[in-house]
């Protein structure tokens, strides 16, 4: 649990940070580092990506996976869940008027639901490397800092669903290891990194995909590539 821990400190100590000190950094400063913070949340998924090692299944899991996610609104439920905090966080004077929500948004997917995220904490629970999550704690800490820049205290809140959903992930990886092969993780990560370069392009404010409603394609991409591998290529 080290690497989770240090991973939900980051983003409550970023935020905490940005929050105190974002009001003295100039506002282009800001707009700069967003660009760059989407940049690297980009270089990270396309490092994921050349993993890829069964090309449609990955595809297939991500076109499937954000279908699921647009039918069941999955997007505007987690809309909803942060308006829902953003209210609480109003009575106690922790946001003003002109809170981003869609940026509140994208930093739960980003801090929550991240391929590097996920695949880090199951990493964690399978094997107990947590060099993964440290090195994402390591951007994460100064991406909290400027989401916390325009969000205020409510960056760190977000640490709080963050320990709760890789604290389960970590639970639950020795019941998912023995069903996974070197090739499904591979698969695995290359579906979070596109979730990760929409992520980045998005942070970026290039193009407000659907990152949220994407999520799914995580849970269908090592079913789907396994199934590729002992159905499909053998009668290629």
């Amino acid at each position: 649990m080290l690497g989770i821990i240090v991973n939900v400190l980051a983003v409550a100590l970023g935020g905490v940070a940005g929050a105190l000190c974002g009001h003295r950094l100039p506002e282009h400063l800001k707009l700069g580092l967003n660009l760059i913070f989407g940049v690297c949340a980009m270089g990270m998924g396309i490092s994921s990506i050349i993993l890829m090692e069964n090309m449609p299944a990955v595809i297939l899991a991500i076109i499937l996976g954000t279908s699921v996610g647009l039918l069941i609104h999955l997007g505007d439920r987690i809309t909803a869940s942060g308006t829902m905090l953003q209210n609480v966080l109003e009575k106690h004077g922790s946001v003003g008027d002109s809170f981003d929500i869609s940026l509140f948004v994208t930093a739960i997917v980003l801090f929550c639901s991240s391929g590097t995220g996920i695949y880090g904490s199951l990493d964690a629970g399978m094997t107990g490397n947590i060099t993964i999550l440290l090195s994402k704690s390591i951007l994460d800490f100064f991406t909290a800092m400027i989401f916390a820049c325009n969000l205020g205290f409510a960056t760190s809140v977000i640490a709080v669903p963050q320990l709760l959903i890789f604290s389960l992930l970590f639970i639950l990886a020795k019941l998912i290891y023995p069903m996974t092969t070197p090739v499904m993780i591979n698969d695995f990560k290359a579906c979070g990194g596109f979730i990760l370069l929409a992520t980045g392009l998005r942070i970026a404010r290039i193009k407000e995909f659907p990152v949220a409603d994407m999520i799914p394609a995580m849970i269908l991409v090592m079913p789907l590539s396994a199934f590729w591998v002992k159905t499909i290529v053998p009668l290629l």
